[in-house]
């Protein structure tokens, strides 16, 4: 494998859209890179880029068995292992988060909640303990949780972040509609749902269609 410092963020975001489609398809099945270029909206020649930053996969002619490209995609993407989760905040969102990690199988698992109302701690939100936000450095390492998800009011993001970094956090994924600060070493996402919302009117607005 390449060194993956050296592969595109972008690379992650195309293979995971790939690995998308091809879990809806028999492990036996082949699949060329023109087919998954037609069910993604990739250009083969990118996904063929992408797929070679991990090794050589595919038989000349034959393209790509189904299942053995499920398998290096996941393992390329770090999805052959478990990755415990904190989250912090348990709102509306966060309680939807919880509810779809919990339930769905996937290599993700929310370890432990954390949130400031007194009436949630101690409480189990589907199946997940609460904490309050102060015991995050020992939950977290009792519990070996690599990552967070903040999904708490703007105001309380930084602080929020501050504690997950504090507490040996590697890597969070932010969806309060805030901008907040993390040392270098900490990767970050933020995942701006309103200004998401707002940029879809301009495609909707009837100057931006082109004549019928």
């Amino acid at each position: 494998m390449s060194n993956k410092e050296k592969v595109p963020e972008n690379t992650a975001v195309r293979l995971s859209l790939c690995l998308r489609y091809l879990r809806e398809m028999k492990d036996d099945e082949n699949i060329s890179s023109e087919q998954l270029a037609q069910l993604t909206g990739i250009p083969s020649a990118r996904i063929r880029k992408d797929l070679s930053y991990f090794g050589q996969f595919g038989t000349p002619g034959k393209g790509y068995t189904v299942g053995k490209l499920k398998e290096q995609i996941s393992k390329a993407l770090g999805l052959d292992r478990q990755w415990n989760i904190a989250l912090v905040g348990v709102g509306k969102l966060g309680r939807a988060l919880l509810n779809y990690l919990t339930f769905k199988k996937s290599s993700f698992h929310i370890r432990a909640g954390f949130d400031v109302e007194r009436e949630k701690i101690g409480k189990k939100i589907s199946g997940v303990k609460i904490y309050d936000p102060y015991q995050m450095p020992k939950i977290i390492r009792e519990k070996k949780i690599h990552m967070g998800i903040v999904t708490v009011p703007q105001e309380a993001a930084q602080e929020a972040v501050d504690l997950l970094v504090i507490s040996g956090v590697k890597a969070i994924l932010n969806f309060s509609p805030v901008r907040v600060v993390v040392p270098r070493y900490v990767k970050l996402r933020n995942v701006d749902l309103a200004s998401q919302i707002e940029v879809i009117p301009f495609y909707l607005a009837k100057d931006n269609f082109p004549d019928r």
